[in-house]
């Protein structure tokens, strides 16, 4: 008797145990209940619509794929009209997967592979909490993107072939147009990259074919063989064997957009293509990204991966972890957090202002909730001169809302002012990655939370980490208050070619048009243990910060590339405070530390 009772209450314990685990508290339902089978190239948005209502109403239910491949094509897909930020307006957005009012739910696909058709957002989570996705990956058949591999360059032209199987093609008016399942773009930028190393080739960045390309003429010398001819000729031209990436088409849909949602975490995911943003985030908390990559399927041997940045955070607050992912072949930056300034217009009354979003890619959204913070920036200085707390949030139209604060104004608010959200800033642990060669940048981060950058490999075309924040042009908004970047490494392809922002290796440059030492914008950023192997001279450019240090980093010169930057010195500073470099090692022939101590310009 005693020793059944014991088992009993051995039982209870373990059951106890494994249900705070999760192995038995989740209802699982598959997709094929629902009639979709993996492999059939049938539509699966019908089916997948009647599975997903299916999960709603239970308490905790992971949705299941049987792996294998599923086709997403528009039709039958829900439409809503999202502003996303970062991406062009095109009403209504067409959703493949909506998982909207979730609570306690998990999509785990097996390995199975999404394959998206025409213009398409992959998978929205809207207004969701305690969300997984893990185990699959996001792809297209006929990606909106192009490349063609160099096989012949003459005076005036050059030819290329095309893979017309993943990218169909026909010459109108001379030019070059890319046909889809239900679209056509003509070319509007290419890209070159090595066949061999799979980076972009050195001082290249935008101007693969020189500033004047666009009149160019285009004939097809057979399906698949384009000769691209200009009169004069090219400023530049392409290496015989590299690879092309022919952009084309705009960011409309992002790849998986996650919108006031809370606690989502995303586990082994491979996007190889999207038709704009990445992974996008807005006013959303506490996401997890762990083995999530967004490269270019080497399988189908393409050199190129998302239209436009990897992850892209704006407005989300709570706890940001990004681990072990990796990034490359992308049309802009792997990851960019940030939050958005609006501009001051009109003061209504003590407590009420006007305010206006003033970038076209960030507009529509609900600026601010009750109980936010709000700064008001000097938009010269870019000095925070009050703070105060919103008591309501009102949309006018797109562009335009108005604000009112709980409490009254200095009499100072008016023209010229910019206002930035202080509540929806996240702390950003970013580790064990992989930042490839993409078409600018590596990591773009402006939030006043904690920072940590560690133990992640660089080889980025511009700067590795851009530390930027602006009220005049992109409206970014997030200055800096603690910042570790710490046991990174830097290789020779950093800073091999210039973008926007694109100062050193790692490049602290806040838009401000009147810097005063006296309001430093940025503060507190430690860059510790690091290697460089820089083979120009700039490894850092800092502009407006109190205190900065930079100890303890090795840096290894190197001749893969020439040198071409314009600045001459290993450090510049403009207008910072309390700066110290001590204890960095030098190895090496290091341009801009002949005397085997960096060189350090101030502005």
């Amino acid at each position: 008797m005693k020793r059944r009772f014991l088992w009993i209450i051995c039982s209870c314990i373990a059951l106890s145990f494994f249900k705070g685990n999760d192995v038995y508290a989740d209802t699982v339902i598959s997709v094929s209940e629902f009639g979709l089978n993996p492999d059939t190239r049938e539509n699966s948005v019908p089916y997948l619509q009647k599975a997903i209502e299916a999960c709603r109403g239970k308490e905790r239910v992971t949705l299941v794929f049987p792996r294998g491949r599923y086709d997403f094509w528009p039709q039958y897909a829900h439409e809503k009209n999202y502003y996303e930020t970062n991406t062009y307006d095109v009403f209504p957005k067409r959703l493949a997967m909506l998982f909207e009012e979730f609570r306690h739910i998990t999509i785990d696909g097996n390995g199975s592979q999404f394959i998206m058709h025409d213009r398409i957002q992959p998978i929205t989570i809207e207004n969701c909490e305690n969300v997984t996705l893990k185990n699959f990956s996001i792809d297209w058949d006929i990606p909106l993107t192009a490349q063609a591999r160099v096989v012949n360059v003459g005076r005036d032209f050059f030819d290329m072939e095309i893979n017309v199987m993943e990218s169909p093609y026909i010459i109108e008016n001379g030019k070059l147009v890319f046909v889809g399942e239900g679209w056509k773009s003509p070319l509007s930028k290419a890209m070159e990259f090595e066949a061999s190393t799979r980076l972009i080739v050195p001082q290249t960045g935008d101007l693969a074919l020189g500033e004047n390309w666009r009149d160019y003429e285009a004939s097809s010398l057979r399906y698949g063989l384009v000769r691209l001819r200009r009169t004069g000729g090219f400023e530049r031209y392409p290496a015989v064997g590299n690879m092309l990436v022919l952009r084309h088409s705009t960011r409309d849909h992002a790849g998986i957009f996650i919108c006031n949602s809370h606690c989502v975490s995303l586990f082994d995911i491979q996007v190889y293509h999207t038709a704009g943003l990445g992974i996008l985030a807005q006013y959303s908390s506490d996401i997890t990204f762990k083995r999530v990559n967004v490269v270019p399927n080497e399988a189908k041997g393409r050199i190129f991966s998302g239209h436009d940045d990897g992850f892209h955070l704006m407005g989300c607050k709570g706890q940001i972890l990004v681990d072990s992912c990796r990034w490359a072949g992308l049309m802009d930056d792997p990851i960019n957090i940030h939050g958005t300034c609006v501009k001051v217009m009109e003061r209504l009354s003590s407590t009420k202002l006007v305010c206006r979003f003033m970038h076209d890619m960030s507009k529509g959204m609900v600026w601010a909730m009750a109980g936010d913070q709000v700064g008001f920036i000097d938009a010269n200085t870019m000095y925070t001169i009050f703070t105060g707390e919103v008591r309501s949030f009102k949309a006018i139209d797109e562009y335009v809302f108005e604000l009112e604060l709980k409490e009254a104004l200095p009499e100072g608010i008016t023209g010229n002012m910019a206002l930035e959200n202080l509540t929806w800033t996240p702390d950003v642990d970013i580790r064990n990655s992989f930042f490839g060669s993409c078409r600018a940048r590596g990591l773009l981060i402006s939030t006043p939370g904690k920072v940590v950058v560690e133990d992640n490999i660089f080889e980025s075309s511009g700067s590795a980490i851009l530390i930027a924040g602006d009220a005049n042009y992109w409206y970014e908004s997030g200055a800096v208050k603690d910042v570790l970047i710490k046991g990174n490494d830097f290789r020779y392809p950093c800073m091999s070619s210039m973008y926007q922002f694109c100062e050193a290796i790692i490049s602290i440059e806040p838009e401000i048009p009147n810097p005063d030492i006296k309001y430093p914008f940025h503060r507190n950023i430690r860059i510790e243990n690091n290697i460089f192997n820089p083979f120009d001279y700039p490894i850092l450019y800092a502009k407006s910060v109190d205190g900065l240090s930079f100890t303890d980093n090795e840096i290894r010169g190197n001749s893969i590339y020439k040198p071409f930057h314009e600045r001459k010195a290993a450090i510049t500073l403009l207008k910072c405070n309390r700066v110290k470099v001590t204890r960095n090692r030098i190895i090496g022939n290091v341009l801009g530390a002949p005397d085997g101590k960096l060189s350090i310009r101030e502005e």
